[in-house]
């Protein structure tokens, strides 16, 4: 692993790229954190709601950087399933389409949401939101 340095300038150009409908990860970034193995990544969401998920192993931290994504974390996914790895359930990973009982936080511009390993969370997002997503692994 080394050091990787990103500046605000190339931040600010991949932010001005135009927005996609779905979920992405924003290039060139999502390449540069693939290929350094960087532990977080900027998520676009435009006109989507994403499936709730629960990560066993890893707390989720956000920020926001533009437009604005709510947030359902807490309560309890109806009907969870083990996500695929090459066929293999994943344990560690368990999604649904939706979260009974959970609080609803809206996340914008300049922004925390901390979301510990094992709480179920959805978000999604009718306009365009971007946010940077750090994976952050549990002690335990």
């Amino acid at each position: 692993m080394k050091t990787v340095f990103v500046s605000s300038d190339e931040i600010g150009v991949m932010l001005r790229g135009k927005a996609i409908i779905g979920k992405n990860l924003l290039e060139p970034f999502r390449t540069l954190s693939l290929q350094n193995k960087l532990p977080f990544s900027i998520l676009e969401d435009t006109a989507v709601s994403n499936d709730a998920e629960v990560h066993a192993k890893e707390g989720d931290l956000w920020f926001g950087l533009e437009g604005e994504a709510k947030f359902v974390c807490g309560g309890e996914m109806v009907e969870p399933k083990c996500r695929l790895n090459a066929g293999t359930e994943n344990k560690n990973e368990l999604y649904a389409s939706k979260i009974k009982g959970g609080s609803e936080f809206v996340v914008r511009a300049g922004d925390w949401l901390w979301i510990p390993a094992g709480e179920p969370h959805q978000h999604s997002a009718t306009g365009t939101a971007r946010l940077v997503i750090i994976k952050i692994p549990s002690k335990t």
